[in-house]
Order: structure tokens, then sequence, then C-alpha cells
């Protein structure tokens, strides 16, 4: 298997260099992930500002579809990551677990945005009717839709990299779910 060491900041590009100067800036470090980003010129830059674009979903938002998509994808990376991210957004360990299997018992509009995470990666975009009609009826609306598929594809990217690459993970290693498989 090709091995995939994590580049550091004096093997990218210039400016790849002051990304990783910024991320070590405002978040302390420069997760390995971003690093592998970085074997591209361009694809660090692309993502962040892809990642780091404005949407119709609040943070919290957002972690709900990471969880749910990183569980589909089985990115160890990910869940790992998001899941420190979800807890510093106010989610408990067990709010998380849920999550990450696709649902959230304990809200109803973030279940059927779970749930329609869950169901549009493993359905490769092809949503389920029935899951579709729930998520509309729990109050989210179209812009909603179209940003929650977009960020699906965000997180598939990270997830597909991650899982291609197998870097180390640098969080807090996510707990395996009991029960059923992603």
């Amino acid at each position: 298997m090709t091995k995939f060491i994590v580049p550091t900041r004096d093997e990218v590009n210039a400016e790849n260099q002051k990304i990783f100067d910024n991320l070590k800036d405002s978040i302390g470090f420069v997760p390995n992930l971003f690093a592998t980003y970085a074997y591209s010129d361009n694809a660090l830059k692309n993502y962040l500002n892809f990642s780091n674009a404005k949407t119709s979903l609040k943070t919290k938002e957002k972690e709900v579809v990471n969880l749910a998509v990183s569980e589909v994808n089985n990115c160890e990376y990910c869940l790992s990551a998001h899941t420190t991210i979800a807890k510093m957004n106010g989610f408990t360990e067990d709010q998380i677990l849920e999550l990450r299997s696709g649902k959230a018992s304990f809200d109803n509009k973030l279940d059927a945005l779970a749930k329609l995470s869950r169901n549009i990666t493993q359905n490769r975009g092809y949503a389920d009717e029935e899951i579709l009609e729930n998520f509309f009826e729990a109050g989210w609306t179209k812009e909603n839709l179209i940003d929650t598929i977009s960020l699906v594809g965000d997180k598939t990217i990270s997830n597909y990299i991650n899982n291609t690459t197998n870097v180390p993970v640098d969080f807090p290693l996510a707990k395996p779910l009991q029960g059923e498989p992603a």
C-alpha cells in the first residue's frame, strides 16, 4: 500500500505555507488532513474556500451533516475531528453517537437533517422521497436542501482523501458506534 506522509510546511508551495501559518495562528496547529490537501498546489485553498463559504445552515447544523456523512463513509479522521467540533458546539457524547447513526431523537428538525444527510450519502444523491418530505415538513427549505447537498459533497471530499491516504488522526479518536453498522 502506498504510504502518505503528512507534508510539512517546508514541503509545500508558498501559498500553502501561508495557509499553514494562518491555520496555526487560528486553531493552534495544521490538521494532518488539511496538510495532506497541500500535496496539491491548489486543493487546500479551494477546499477551505468551499468549506468556509456562506450557507443557510448554522454551525451546529453543519456538524449534524458532517457526522452523518463521515459515518456512512467510514472516515475515522473526520469522525474524530467532527466529534471534537460537535462537543465544542454543545452536543453531548450520546447525541453525537446518535447523529452519526443518522438520527436525533432529541430534536425533530435535526433528526430530519441527519436522516436526509445519511440517506443522500448512502444513495449517492438519490434521496428517498419519504425522507425528503420529512425534511421539508420539519421546517427546512429548498435553500437548506441545496446547502445540505453541498455540505454532503464537501465532507465526502475530505472523507475520500482521508480514506485513500490514511493519514494519522491528530484529534481524540471517536468512539465506534455500537449496533447497526453505517
